[in-house]
């Protein structure tokens, strides 16, 4: 199946429809991968409704990819989800994080995954995968980097929540890696492109960084509730007011909106797909959440 790059001359609910069928094919594809590592997906959070928004988000943010060419970002992006979960809710200590970080960085560098352990075992699932792509050769290196500075973002809010320290908003937006969509973005793009169409690393990267950075505070914004009864950091519980946070917001929104504009002519996908990640989660965060219920 070729790319729907004629969705915009479509009636808007049939180009709905479309996006909504893909975002249904993504969705078995998530179950299936969460009924192939049990393990990392039994939890209770994992419900369906977890699979269906996850798919449609990603189906949403780029409608001119098929299932095939989103399978990537659901495959990641689920991946992370699991490991958010074993970090966040599982470990008790900080030799158990550790040890999750070192697991991930030796996969990912080629060792082969722990026997018995799903985390690794999809994560080098991935691996292979993205290893037979033609851009990895130039953007291996750049995956690895980012799921380094995921695990290391990843460690730093255990730190800060195991030894109770409060950082400042500014400390915390800046460790936004800890959120995982510049990794799981990454692995979509090294899914996607060839490598004549690698270029402007450092544009690609800076305007991905940004609609992080606001993905975060989207995410603070609409799950208070659920990280104060879950016992999560928050920018909201930190030295700012909503009003602030939502103000930061639209000044970092504005700012990636700058970023994303020079890539649009050699990269029309990639800067289409950033920014309606960013725009879609302005909108899901209004009203949802991805966990289900502990």
């Amino acid at each position: 199946m070729t790319p729907r790059t004629d969705l915009a001359a479509w009636p808007p609910a049939t180009a709905s429809g479309t996006v909504c069928a893909v975002a249904g094919q993504s969705q078995r594809h998530m179950r299936e991968w969460a009924a192939a590592y049990p393990d990392l997906f039994s939890a209770k959070p994992f419900d369906a409704a977890l699979y269906s928004t996850l798919s449609l988000a990603m189906a949403f943010s780029g409608p001119w990819f098929t299932a095939e060419q989103l399978r990537m970002a659901n495959k990641v992006c689920l991946w992370a989800f699991g490991l958010d979960w074993l970090v966040d809710y599982v470990a008790t200590s900080r030799s158990e994080v550790d040890d999750i970080a070192r697991r991930c960085m030796e996969v990912a560098e080629g060792a082969p995954p722990v026997p018995g352990d799903d985390l690794t075992r999809l994560l080098a699932d991935i691996r292979d995968e993205l290893a037979a792509s033609p851009a990895f050769p130039a953007l291996g290196h750049l995956w690895r980097a980012e799921l380094r500075s995921m695990l290391e973002a990843m460690l730093l809010e255990w730190r800060w929540k195991g030894e109770k320290v409060t950082p400042s908003f500014e400390e915390y937006l800046g460790n936004a890696d800890n959120l995982g969509f510049c990794f799981a973005f990454t692995s979509h793009w090294l899914h996607t492109t060839n490598p004549d169409a690698v270029a402007d690393l450092d544009l690609v990267r800076k305007a991905a960084s940004a609609v992080q950075r606001v993905i975060r505070l989207l995410n603070d914004l609409g799950t208070y509730e659920r990280d104060v009864t879950w016992g999560d950091l928050n920018a909201l519980l930190l030295d700012v007011s909503r009003a602030e946070v939502e103000q930061r917001v639209a000044e970092l929104a504005a700012r990636s909106r700058e970023l994303i504009a020079p890539l649009r002519t050699d990269h029309p996908e990639l800067a289409g797909y950033l920014e309606r990640q960013m725009d879609f989660c302005a909108g899901f965060y209004r009203v949802a959440d991805y966990w289900g219920t502990l």
